[in-house]
């Protein structure tokens, strides 16, 4: 039931930061990320734009000033708050934020219980779900930018471990020939997804698991950081601008590597799939291992193959529309299509994917520079 799963997904959210404290709130740590407050405000912003105000007879606002506050990128609804300073807002208090949160689902509840509720609700509602689960993901990532950035490398949980990579590496082989790649069904897709259509592939080859920690060490031992020949352009002037010298969260003590985890500062495992990589850095890889990265559509074309699920992959395409996609008008349109410019598709998922989130046509997008998101490589020769 579609009630049951909104209420749900309110409530994982919540419990995602309960291991906070009122100070980890509000604070930014870097553009890419925001605050825990503003992702437990704007998700409830969306349902309250998309849901409350248009469809929800005599509803009124929670604030005036939510929807500058909390808006993201949908310029169809408004000003905002400029990215950046999300992490200035000291204001409303985190007990604020949770009694709009209550406000918001109690009254989303009430519409989806109503006899004559819109058909066109349930689609909004669906799509909602969808928008939290993506920011529990972030919530994730962004917590863990949080804590990964402090000098004490603060505990948050013992949650979101990665599986061992303990498969002797084969290389699966796909036939070349002519595959149909998209979402084809019934079920909630995301209209980048749409669009199913034919796509050549040349015979090719996929690794049947990702690179290890300790593969990727051996890349930075044999100097991959300062072989300029591995590099895009763009990729050196990155490492060397920001001087990068190995994963994010790696730190190299007395001589040994450790990762920052949610549990703190760990040795690094070298049976570990690498994560917390940017485009850059999988593709200077693949290149050192006389190697390369799979395309989105050899990736999901060979992905009944091979498990998945641990990290989100980068692969070497670019994020552009499929065949007769259509971008929906006002800001429910603004959702994708207008990200398709200077991106890069990651696929599968990670292990702070919400369950049931992802599908095999699912498209991830991430600037080539990211590195905090769940990410690492999956190999393939040709």
């Amino acid at each position: 039931m579609l009630r049951d799963r909104f209420l749900k997904t309110r409530n994982r959210t919540q419990e995602i930061c309960s291991p906070l404290k009122t100070e980890d709130y509000s604070v930014q740590p870097m553009a890419d990320a925001s605050p825990p407050k503003w992702h437990l405000a704007h998700t409830t912003w969306f349902f309250e734009q998309f849901v409350l105000v248009p469809h929800k007879p005599n509803y009124a606002i929670y604030h005036a000033d939510f929807a500058y506050l909390f808006n993201s990128y949908y310029n169809n609804l408004g000003d905002r708050v400029l990215r950046p300073n999300r992490g200035l807002m000291t204001r409303p208090l985190v007990t604020e934020v949770m009694d709009y949160r209550r406000h918001v689902t109690e009254n989303v509840s009430e519409l989806l219980d109503r006899d004559d509720c819109p058909a066109a609700v349930f689609e909004l509602v669906e799509l909602g779900i969808n928008h939290e689960e993506q920011h529990q993901e972030l919530l994730a990532y962004d917590i863990k930018c949080l804590f990964g950035n402090q000098p004490t490398f603060p505990l948050y949980g013992r949650v979101y471990n990665l599986p061992n990579e303990t498969h002797e590496q084969e290389f699966i082989p796909v036939k070349e020939g002519l595959y149909e790649v998209g979402y084809d069904g019934d079920g909630f897709h995301f209209d980048i997804e749409k669009g199913r259509h034919k796509v050549y592939l040349e015979a090719f080859e996929i690794s049947n698991r990702l690179v290890t920690n300790q593969e990727y060490l051996e890349f930075i031992q044999a100097g991959g950081y300062q072989n300029f020949n591995l590099w895009h352009a763009e990729g050196w002037e990155f490492i060397n601008e920001n001087d990068i010298k190995a994963p994010m969260y790696w730190h190299e003590i007395e001589g040994e590597w450790f990762r920052y985890c949610m549990e703190g500062l760990v040795a690094v495992n070298p049976v570990e799939p690498v994560m917390h990589l940017s485009y850059y850095e999988a593709a200077a890889f693949a290149e050192w291992k006389d190697l390369r990265l799979p395309t989105e559509f050899e990736w999901e074309v060979a992905s009944d193959s091979f498990s998945w699920g641990k990290l989100w992959e980068w692969t070497s395409s670019a994020f552009l529309p499929y065949p007769r996609f259509e971008k929906k008008a006002g800001a429910v349109g603004e959702y994708n299509g207008k990200f398709m410019v200077n991106q890069k598709v990651l696929r599968g998922a990670s292990v702070s994917t919400p369950q049931g989130h992802s599908r095999p046509t699912y498209r991830n997008f991430f600037h080539p520079h990211m590195r905090w998101q769940f990410a690492g490589i999956r190999l393939v020769r040709s």
